[in-house]
C-alpha cells in the first residue's frame, strides 16, 4: 500500500536541481555554438588534398613550409590581405586554374610575389585523409580562354626529366645553373610578355617575371610541391630559388586567401577578440546576475494598490499635489505660522478671549519665561514674507522647533 498525496499539496512536475541543471546545459551550449559558428574557418585545418600550403598531398605545398623553417628562415601563412606597406620577404601563391587573373594584383603585397602554376588535380582518397588518388595533369584544351592559366601560355614535354635550371637575368648571376630533380611532363612557360629568369637546358622557361610588376611564375608546381620535394636536388632548387628572390630579412609568406581560407571580419569576431572580450563577457555576467535576480525573489511580494487611493490621506496626498502643481507653496507659509499659533495656545492653556496680536504677545512673553530662542512674532513675519518655496520651508520648520519649546514636546 503506498500513502496518496494530500489533496492541498500539488505534486512537482519538475526537480528543482533537475531544471536549473537543463538551463544551465541549454546556456552552455547556445554559448559553444555561438563560439564554434564564429571561428569554424579558423577551425578548419585545411588539409583537403589541393594545391596549397596547408594540404599535405602529393600536389600540396605543406613540405616547403617544412623546408622553410628547417632551414631557419621564418615562415607564414596568410589568410587575408596583406599591406601594401609590407617589402621585405616573399609571397607565394598558388592558385588554381579557374582563378580570375585580377585575383592576383589584388594581394597587395608591396614586395616580390612568386606565383606558383598549377599543373595537377586529382580525387580525395576516402582511406587517407588529406591524401588525393592519382593526379592527373590539367586538361589545357578545356580551360575557358579567359581562365588564369589559360592565359599564361603552357606547354608540357612528355615523359620524366631531370631538368638543368639555367639563370638567364637577375636575381640570379647571368650563367648561374643548378640542377633539379626528376620531374613528370615538365610544365614551361611560352609567353612572350614576360621576361626569363630561369630556363631548362633546351631553352624551355620555368620561372619568369611581369616586366610590369614585381610578380614572379614558376611554371611547374613540381619544382616546390611535396610530390617534387621527395627528391634532394629539387630541395636544394627550390630553396635556392626562394632564397634567390625573397627581399631583406622578411619572412616567407604562403597566401591561402586564394583557396578559399581567407578570414574575413565580422562582428561576431569583434565580440570575441580582445579588447571587446571584456565587454562581452561583462554583459554575460550581467545577463547572469539579471536572470538570477528574476529566479530568486527578494523580500515579500509588493501588493498592488487600488489604482485611485482612498481616504484621508489620500485626500491630502491629492490637495499637496495641487499645491505643487500651482506652485503656491509659499502662499501657505501665512496659514501654517496661524495653526502653529493656535496649536501652542491650546497645549499651554491660552485664555479663549485672546486673539490676534495680543496671542502673539502672550505667546511671546511665556516663551522668553521658558527660555525660547525665538519669538512667535518674528516667525510670523518671516514666514509671511518668504517670496519662495525653500525659504517658506526653512521659516516653517523653525516655527515647528519654536512649538516644540513651547509645548515640551521634546520632553
Amino acid at each position: 500500500m503506498t500513502a496518496e498525496p494530500s489533496p492541498g499539496v500539488a505534486a512537482r512536475v519538475f526537480n528543482p536541481v533537475t531544471a536549473i541543471w537543463l538551463v544551465l546545459v541549454g546556456v552552455f551550449a547556445f554559448s559553444a555554438l555561438i563560439v564554434l559558428s564564429t571561428y569554424a574557418p579558423d577551425l578548419r585545418s585545411g588539409d583537403d588534398g589541393d594545391n596549397h600550403a596547408l594540404s599535405h598531398s602529393a600536389i600540396g605545398f605543406a613540405g616547403a613550409v617544412e623546408l622553410l623553417k628547417d632551414a631557419g628562415q621564418p615562415v607564414t601563412i596568410s589568410h587575408a590581405k596583406i599591406s601594401p606597406g609590407h617589402t621585405e620577404g616573399l609571397l607565394i601563391a598558388t592558385p588554381g586554374p579557374m582563378l580570375d587573373p585580377k585575383a592576383i594584383k589584388d594581394l597587395g603585397f608591396g614586395g616580390p610575389v612568386l606565383v606558383v602554376l598549377p599543373k595537377w588535380t586529382g580525387f580525395p582518397n576516402l582511406q587517407h585523409r588529406g591524401w588525393i588518388g592519382e593526379a592527373q595533369p590539367i586538361d589545357l584544351k578545356l580551360l575557358p580562354k579567359d581562365s588564369f592559366l589559360a592565359t599564361m601560355n603552357l606547354a608540357r614535354r612528355p615523359g620524366v626529366v631531370a631538368p638543368r635550371l639555367q639563370a638567364r637575368s637577375a636575381p640570379f648571376d647571368l650563367g648561374d645553373a643548378f640542377a633539379a630533380g626528376p620531374v613528370e611532363q615538365l610544365q614551361s612557360i611560352q609567353s612572350a610578355s614576360l621576361i626569363p629568369i630561369l630556363t631548362d637546358d633546351t631553352g624551355a622557361v620555368l620561372l619568369a617575371r611581369d616586366p610590369k610588376a614585381y610578380v614572379f611564375y614558376l611554371s611547374d608546381p613540381d619544382l616546390l610541391d611535396n610530390h617534387g620535394l621527395k627528391s634532394v636536388d629539387t630541395a636544394l632548387a627550390a630553396a635556392r630559388i626562394l632564397s634567390a628572390l625573397k627581399a631583406g630579412e622578411g619572412p616567407v609568406i604562403f597566401d591561402v586567401t586564394l583557396n578559399g581560407f581567407a578570414r574575413s571580419r565580422s562582428v561576431m569576431r569583434l565580440l570575441f577578440d580582445p579588447p571587446f572580450l571584456a565587454v562581452t563577457l561583462c554583459l554575460f555576467f550581467a545577463g547572469g546576475l539579471a536572470g538570477f535576480q528574476a529566479a530568486c525573489r527578494f523580500g515579500a511580494t509588493r501588493r498592488a494598490g487600488r489604482v485611485f487611493a482612498l481616504g484621508k490621506e489620500a485626500l491630502a496626498d491629492n490637495t499637496a499635489a495641487l499645491i505643487r502643481l500651482t506652485g503656491r507653496e509659499h502662499r501657505m507659509g501665512g496659514r501654517y505660522a496661524d495653526l502653529t499659533r493656535a496649536l501652542a495656545a491650546k497645549a499651554v492653556g491660552v485664555p479663549r478671549d485672546l486673539t490676534g496680536d495680543a496671542l502673539t504677545g502672550f505667546l511671546d512673553r511665556m516663551g522668553a519665561q521658558r527660555g525660547a530662542p525665538e519669538t512667535l512674532g518674528e516667525l510670523t513675519a518671516l514666514i509671511a514674507a518668504a517670496p519662495d518655496k525653500e525659504r517658506t520651508l526653512a521659516a516653517a520648520r523653525r516655527l515647528y522647533r519654536w512649538r516644540l519649546e513651547m509645548t515640551r514636546e521634546r520632553q
